[in-house]
């Protein structure tokens, strides 16, 4: 068995004020996985989502990337390789081209010249966007100002790539697109979702959290064909085509 790329294990969180996100959570993602992670809304997604980067530190138990233990002396490694992309595009993209967004954060590594050209070639390449370079991403489509934060955060070179309501505000279109390029992609992913029939068509794997806890974890055709557990969970009522 691989080292998994992400291993959390026994994870609980509070949050100052009392409120218990996350209690005793185990989940191991291996690298080449896709996983869907769904839940109500206030199940702890978002919580967990943010211990797998080190913007939460554990409170009890401990997260692993890849090996490396969070801590706060390996947090900026962690970060490196584990890459979110928001659940709003307009969140990341800030910079006067496509091109300079993409390049931003591997620039800020110390990549430049030829190296850094290739490296932001590579990424809008792989979302194929590569004919976006030279616009203004305030100029673009909601589905395409997806695809290029994805190769903003692809250009770091993440080991896993984790997306947060990928889905949200696309039109059919763009919908069916981004499941194109998530599906080329090959790097592990972790794919926060509501939308049952895209975790069904992309993932595998399906993980469901509620109530800051893990209450199922199977092949993600076996999840979301039962309707049981997915109305106790308030997840809708069974498995949607794509």
């Amino acid at each position: 068995m691989s080292t998994p790329t992400i291993s959390v294990e026994a994870l609980s969180f509070h949050y100052p004020d009392g409120t218990r996100a996350l209690s005793g959570i185990d989940l191991h993602i291996h690298p080449g996985e896709r996983v869907a992670l769904l839940g109500p809304n206030g199940a702890g997604k978002t919580t967990l989502v943010l211990h797998m980067n080190g913007i939460h530190m554990p409170q009890q138990g401990n997260v692993r990337v890849s090996g490396l233990e969070l801590t706060r002396d390996t947090v900026r490694e962690i970060r490196r390789r584990v890459g979110i992309v928001f659940q709003d595009p307009d969140d990341q993209l800030f910079m006067p081209t496509v091109r300079d967004d993409v390049a931003f954060g591997p620039h800020n590594l110390g990549l430049d010249g030829e190296a850094l050209e290739r490296r932001v070639a590579e990424a809008l390449d792989a979302v194929e966007v590569a004919d976006l370079a030279d616009r203004p991403p305030n100029h673009l489509s909601y589905g395409q100002k997806r695809r290029v934060a994805i190769a903003g955060v692809l250009a770091m070179r993440p080991e896993i790539l984790i997306l947060d309501e990928p889905t949200s505000n696309l039109d059919p279109a763009s919908r069916e697109e981004l499941y194109d390029t998530l599906l080329g992609l090959e790097i592990t992913q972790l794919v926060v979702t509501h939308d049952l029939g895209f975790a069904a068509a992309l993932c595998a794997r399906a993980v469901v959290l509620n109530d800051g806890t893990v209450v199922a974890d199977a092949p993600g055709e076996r999840v979301l064909s039962d309707r049981h557990l997915l109305r106790v969970n308030r997840l809708g009522g069974g498995l949607a085509p794509r």
